[in-house]
């Protein structure tokens, strides 16, 4: 049976038409059933007809990923392990802070792949390798499944606030589901996200970098890692193979709005890319060639790494001389190290559950 979450609004407007000789405003009317009020089954969607419900119910299921751990940190970030129906895991992530008013608002990490296939050197997830892709719905699930933890029934102002697709995956290896994902996105008649709370991060993949910069659905965020291209090939082999000069040749031309600004992530590894010498690199590189801004990002250590965290004097002093050449960087602090929430940690226990 058709997995109705896998349907973008126009998908499920053609096949409750063409299929169930419905009329084109009951898949809106079914659509913000799903997406604005979380129904799970047909039967509570009340001002659509009965018979419209019995058809939807022998033909049509609305499956969201399944619970399977909920971890807190201390610092109030939460993590999910999700089951899909194939038996495949992946995990998100909520992120709390505060707004001006002091009012708790949540940013959500979600995921795009199951493990990923970059096997960049500090990643736990690349340690998992590739699985497959995620589905438009198992993408948005993610989403129904926090929004329904957090009780964020008010989609006029939520408190899940923000969404980066900085989880598992790379998100431009799955660029089909994840650009129908941003369009149900920015529906205003489903989830209703701004694009300027929206973030596509990549490690650099050229093929779907330009569609995504065109569709405007999205700000987008290039996981850097290294200013040159010979340490980029040592800590990130696959990313590499798009040479660092044609990356930042394609990011030069890469469609900006007004006052948008490319992110840049550094991930600050101990003794590796983290010294004056690096700092000043990555300086001329960035003001050279893009609109851009950094975010410096210490390291988590994880089992059996090979790196470490750079000590709290090497790190303010890296800020320090992109500080000097007029850098916008911010060192972000990380959230969620003590239930391995935190960047590079996120890693299924398992890749499949016993089905």
């Amino acid at each position: 049976m058709r997995n109705i979450l896998n349907d973008t609004l126009p998908e499920l407007t053609a096949w409750m038409t063409e299929e169930l000789g419905e009329p084109r405003f009951r898949a809106a009317q079914v659509w913000q059933w799903i997406w604005q009020k979380g129904a799970r089954d047909f039967s509570e969607m009340t001002d659509v007809s009965k018979a419209c419900r019995t058809r939807l119910a022998e033909t049509a299921r609305i499956v969201w990923p399944e619970v399977v751990t909920v971890q807190e940190s201390r610092d109030g970030t939460t993590k999910f392990l999700l089951g899909m129906e194939d038996g495949a895991q992946i995990e998100t992530v909520l992120i709390p802070s505060e707004d001006r008013e002091g009012n708790r608002r949540w940013t959500q990490c979600l995921s795009s792949q199951v493990g990923c296939a970059m096997g960049c050197t500090f990643c736990s997830t690349g340690d998992m390798g590739f699985e497959r892709n995620l589905t438009h719905g198992e993408i948005l699930g993610q989403i129904l499944v926090a929004r329904a933890h957090l009780g964020d029934n008010r989609p006029d102002w939520p408190i899940l606030r923000n969404l980066v697709f900085m989880g598992m995956g790379e998100p431009l290896l799955n660029l089909g589901n994840v650009m129908r994902a941003l369009e149900s996105l920015n529906n205003d008649r489903g989830l209703n996200f701004s694009p300027r709370r929206i973030t596509v991060s990549t490690c650099g993949i050229e093929k779907g970098l330009r569609e995504l910069g065109e569709s405007g659905l999205a700000y987008l965020a290039v996981s850097l890692h290294a200013p040159t291209q010979e340490l980029r090939a040592r800590i990130m082999p696959k990313a590499a193979r798009w040479p660092l000069p044609e990356l930042l040749k394609a990011l030069a031309a890469y469609p900006l709005k007004t006052r948008e600004r490319i992110t840049f992530e550094y991930l600050l590894l101990g003794g590796v890319n983290d010294g004056p010498e690096q700092a000043h690199q990555l300086a001329k590189l960035v003001s050279e060639t893009v609109r851009g801004k950094l975010n410096l990002i210490v390291y988590n250590p994880a089992e059996g790494s090979p790196y470490e965290a750079p000590d709290e004097a090497r790190v303010l002093a890296f800020e320090k001389i992109l500080w000097n050449h007029n850098i916008t960087a911010i060192i972000r602090k990380s959230k969620g190290q003590d239930i391995k929430a935190a960047c590079g940690q996120l890693k299924a226990a398992n890749k499949t559950l016993n089905t």
